[in-house]
């Protein structure tokens, strides 16, 4: 094991450099051109974590705590943030683990050590769809309370969103296993990317028809009071900076992650590829930056 970021066995081990068998892995003696290998510091690693962990407790509590915030809505909301904190937890413990074994500080069996890898990386990997699934939700979730407002009630109940939400967290950790148990497998790596192209593209879909359909009625509004072109361009303006913000922040922190996953199955081998494995720490970085950004 080495202390250099929250290395694991399913998503720490694609920027190691073992033999190129299985193929999802990179020769030891690859030589190509330099590469700009970006160096999270441990305590920074550390830190963004332990911000990210205050933050999402600091949403679980308010809306446990605020009756008038006991919703469907609001729930997918509490779990994103218990998601998010899962991911922050789960990378923590792996990097704490890993430099207390690196120090010498913590003297564990290989077996033992071992079982708490898979346990942790089961933790990481489940956490991560669990977040990705809730974003997604919650994007259903708006999409409806504006396209079908005056069913909104009739249609997400509160039945109805605790079983998305019990589903949603018995299938996260049940991929989560099952990608750590088959990590040697190609369909792993792809499932993982899909996933992720179908939430983006899910949310993408969502947002944008939400955005025109806010300018559509915008643009009515204006019309009643005879100054539709102010008013259009104007909220249009705002509409769109907001939407890019949302998924722009989205596709930053998580896009380098799953390309680095993309290129594990295109490229294992190639120099040019090489050079993206080397910041696999920054791409784990940008995801907790991403359970930062979320609460927000």
């Amino acid at each position: 094991m080495s202390a250099q970021g929250p290395q694991r066995r399913l998503l720490g081990s694609l920027n190691s450099t073992p033999p190129a068998t299985p193929p999802l892995r990179l020769p030891t003696n690859q030589t190509g051109p330099q590469c700009l290998e970006v160096s999270v510091p441990d305590g920074l690693f550390l830190s963004l974590g332990l911000v990210s962990v205050l933050e999402n407790v600091l949403v679980v509590a308010t809306i446990a705590k605020n009756r008038n915030l006991h919703s469907p809505m609001y729930y997918f909301i509490c779990c994103l943030a218990v998601s998010d904190l899962l991911v922050s937890v789960s990378n923590m413990l792996k990097m704490a683990v890993l430099l207390l074994l690196e120090a010498g500080a913590l003297a564990a069996p290989a077996t033992m050590a071992q079982q708490l890898d898979d346990a942790i990386d089961v933790l990481v990997c489940g956490a991560m769809v669990s977040s990705l699934c809730f974003l997604g939700a919650i994007a259903v979730d708006r999409y409806i309370s504006i396209f079908y407002a005056l069913r909104y009630r009739s249609i997400v109940t509160l039945a109805r969103a605790w079983r998305v939400i019990s589903a949603i967290w018995l299938a996260s950790m049940l991929a989560g296993a099952l990608f750590i148990a088959y990590d040697n497998h190609v369909a792993v790596l792809l499932c993982l990317v899909s996933f992720f192209v179908a939430m983006l593209v899910l949310m993408v879909g969502l947002y944008v028809h939400m955005l025109a359909q806010a300018c559509q009625h915008a643009r009515r509004i204006a019309r009643l009071h005879k100054r539709q072109r102010p008013a259009r361009q104007g909220f249009s303006l705002k509409g769109t900076a907001t939407l890019t913000v949302l998924l722009g922040i989205f596709f930053l922190c998580w896009g380098p992650f799953f390309l680095h996953l993309s290129l594990m199955v295109l490229c294992p081998q190639h120099p040019i590829c090489g050079c993206v494995f080397k910041n696999f720490n920054l791409f784990l970085t940008l995801i907790i930056c991403n359970s930062i950004v979320d609460p927000l």
